[in-house]
């Protein structure tokens, strides 16, 4: 296959208005539809059905069998014109699903670069997937879920609707998550779910110094130990910690939070050890 070619297997069915760039690789028994847009050496494994208005970045890899862009799992919709945006060196492994936005949910369903979804993972209308995150086996997001960048999400867990997952978050395996996830936190658990503290070792893996985690540990014993409620909590955090990037994401995660925070903390935290 030259650099400039596009490779379609005999046995896949491309619309003949889709776009698809130089270097794509469509494999046997792929159906790409009639507004698929496909950049640059993306390459798509067999059986691999890509339908509506979906756009996919380039160096992406489709395993078999995954579902990308068809109708949201959404009784209300009506055929209406939304989309699915995917961005760059995204992985996405066998029998995943991305459905398309919906009209009353701003009609876009949307994931960054550099995600790596793992089999079986669902990802819903509506939600917005940001960079460098993981989706181990069986991940499933509701409509309209926030995952921020970095975030590490094992596996089957599963995501309510308008939920939302900060940055560098952690989230253990067979959680059932119906609130927010603070940034920087390790949460597991079903009903309730509990706080384990920062996710140190993540921090650590992504390049935080010994300062900057010391300072993020800081701010948590404020937020779950001090006895203070949110707004005396977030005052207190502000008096101590000069404004910054991390101080200022968590206040502004709080502050912005519509069905709560994970706060419920685990016997098994220990402050000093984390």
């Amino acid at each position: 296959m030259a650099e400039n070619d596009v490779a379609v297997h005999p046995t896949a069915s491309v619309h003949p208005k889709a776009r698809l760039d130089p270097g794509v690789w469509v494999g046997p028994g792929c159906v790409i539809g009639e507004n698929v847009i496909v950049h640059k050496n993306t390459r798509f494994d067999s059986h691999v059905a890509v339908a509506g208005w979906t756009e996919i970045g380039p160096d992406c890899h489709f395993f078999s069998f995954s579902s990308i862009g068809n109708e949201p799992q959404d009784v209300g919709y009506r055929g209406d014109e939304t989309r699915v945006r995917i961005g760059a060196n995204n992985v996405f492994r066998e029998f995943v699903s991305v459905n398309r936005g919906t009209a009353k949910g701003g009609g876009l369903t949307q994931i960054g670069d550099d995600n790596y979804i793992m089999a079986y993972g669902h990802i819903a209308h509506d939600c917005r997937v940001g960079n460098q995150t993981i989706m181990i086996n069986g991940a499933t997001l509701g409509g309209h879920v926030t995952v921020e960048d970095h975030v590490m999400i094992s596996a089957f867990c599963a995501f309510h609707q308008f939920s939302r997952v900060g940055r560098y978050a952690f989230v253990g395996g067979y959680s059932v998550i119906t609130q927010d996830v603070l940034p920087f936190s390790k949460v597991a658990g079903q009903r309730p779910v509990h706080i384990f503290g920062l996710n140190t070792l993540g921090l650590r893996r992504k390049g935080f110094s010994k300062e900057r985690i010391v300072a993020l540990k800081g701010m948590f014993k404020i937020f779950f130990f001090s006895n203070l409620n949110t707004a005396q909590a977030i005052e207190k955090i502000q008096a101590e910690y000069p404004a910054g990037e991390d101080r200022d994401e968590i206040i502004r995660f709080v502050q912005t939070t519509k069905r709560g925070i994970i706060k419920k903390t685990a016997e098994a935290w220990d402050l000093e050890s984390e």
